[in-house]
């Protein structure tokens, strides 16, 4: 298998962004895949993978591998689960802008991405060539500062650090002169999937905006590299809060002690667990949906063994534009007139007293 040296000292971001892996027949000459399947699937579903995290992959079908290469299951058809299942589209009253709750707004700034998740919950939009325009900017914008509920701004894509510099700079600036608008935050895989992109002026063009968060999506421990260490270190310094989003996928973090070995390796690299997602019931993405159960076990296992500073929510999304809700393993297990019956991290159960 190619493997590329992970540093690619003196390359700039975009260098590597353009030495990206997009066209199936590039990717079965560096890999063990079928030429003719990748290209079936990337005709629906877009590839890319750039060569940072290219380099990290260590064999067929192992976690990273899982998450960037084509796989013919995402052709499966399954009427239970459909390319817009949150329904953002209905929920948009501007193209590229989601407003399900009423003070925030997810505002969609890119559609490209350093890496094409094969998970994506955006499969249907992603990479497909069509980038936002200004024109769609400036709608977004013109319809945030005419909604004064909003208040809190997710920039999301797509990946917004796809966009440059000083086009971020703009879009920012912007969006902080609307008064109503108190907070930002920035959702973004870059950390991890491409770290060259994260550079001191990087930090010091955010920081100026604050109060600005970023949080990213980290799946697997491997992905926490010194590279991706470095990255984080970076914005942290420069006094951006950092969380993470990792999603549940079958066969990338769907152990117990997959799923504590990367929370306790974000804790060390200053990156808070936010949120587990369970897998959105996306059209293509059938073979990485685990069972509730699963994550359940999982939330159970992480209570007690895992400092409860690294311990995420875990959430579903509710299809239908429903919006978020966490899930919870049962800890009670039943009440009385006086006390509750509770189960505790080891399976010991107490009786606590209500009064």
């Amino acid at each position: 298998m190619l493997k590329i040296d992970p540093s690619h000292q003196g390359l700039y971001w975009k260098d590597l962004v353009s030495q990206s892996i997009t066209f199936p027949d590039a990717l079965a000459r560096v890999l063990a895949v079928d030429a003719q399947a990748m290209a079936r699937v990337a005709e629906k579903y877009p590839l890319c993978i750039n060569p940072y995290f290219f380099s990290l992959i260590k064999e067929p079908g192992d976690p990273l591998w899982r998450q960037a290469v084509p796989d013919i299951a995402e052709l499966d058809q399954d009427n239970d689960l459909t390319p817009d299942p949150l329904a953002e589209e209905p929920q948009s009253p501007v193209p590229n802008l989601i407003h399900r709750y009423p003070d925030r707004v997810v505002f969609m700034v890119s559609d490209q991405c350093a890496l094409y998740c094969r998970h994506c919950m955006r499969k249907r939009r992603t990479g497909r060539g069509k980038t936002v325009s200004r024109k769609a900017v400036d709608a977004g914008i013109a319809y945030i500062r005419a909604t004064p509920s909003v208040r809190d701004v997710i920039l999301s894509g797509g990946d917004p650090l796809m966009l440059g510099d000083r086009r971020l700079e703009s879009l920012l600036s912007q969006i902080r002169q609307i008064s109503h608008v108190e907070i930002i935050r920035i959702h973004t895989r870059m950390p991890g999937a491409l770290p060259a992109r994260i550079d001191k002026a990087l930090a010091g063009l955010l920081k100026r905006f604050h109060p600005l968060y970023v949080n990213i999506q980290f799946n697997h421990p491997d992905e926490i590299t010194p590279e991706a260490a470095v990255a984080c270190a970076v914005l942290a310094d420069a006094g951006i809060p950092l969380g993470s989003q990792t999603v549940l996928l079958a066969g990338v973090n769907d152990d117990p002690e997959v799923m504590m070995t990367l929370m306790r390796r974000l804790l060390e690299i200053r990156v808070r667990p936010y949120y587990i997602h369970h897998a959105d019931p996306v059209e293509g993405t059938r073979h990485f949906r685990t069972s509730i159960e699963t994550g359940l076990a999982i939330m159970a296992y992480l209570r007690g063994r895992l400092s409860g500073m690294g311990v995420p929510q875990y959430m579903i999304d509710l299809p239908g534009g429903g919006g978020k809700v966490p899930l919870l393993p049962e800890y009670v297990l039943g009440t009385g007139p006086r006390t509750l019956k509770v189960r505790n991290f080891e399976g010991r159960v107490f009786r606590y007293p209500l009064r």
